[in-house]
């Protein structure tokens, strides 16, 4: 009985992948991409705030640092 349970399974499985990749297909009609202009503007804005909070984190870390430091001297 099992053994039957897991043939169907597999014929259920193997007769759904085409089906997956129709539904992705219609997914992918449904999006809508953003025009270039938009796409630019927030590329630009997700470049400077890494760079800025980059910065921040590495300031951050060199304080944390130098105190670290000044309190093992003591």
């Amino acid at each position: 009985m099992a053994d039957s349970a897991k043939k169907e399974n597999a014929k259920k499985a193997k007769a759904s992948k085409p089906d997956f990749f129709k539904g992705v297909k219609a997914e992918f009609k449904k999006i809508s991409w953003p025009d270039k202009d938009s796409l630019m503007k927030q590329s630009v804005a997700v470049v400077c705030i890494s760079v800025v909070l980059g910065a921040v984190i590495a300031v951050l870390d060199f304080l944390m640092q130098y105190g670290v430091d000044f309190l093992t001297s003591l």
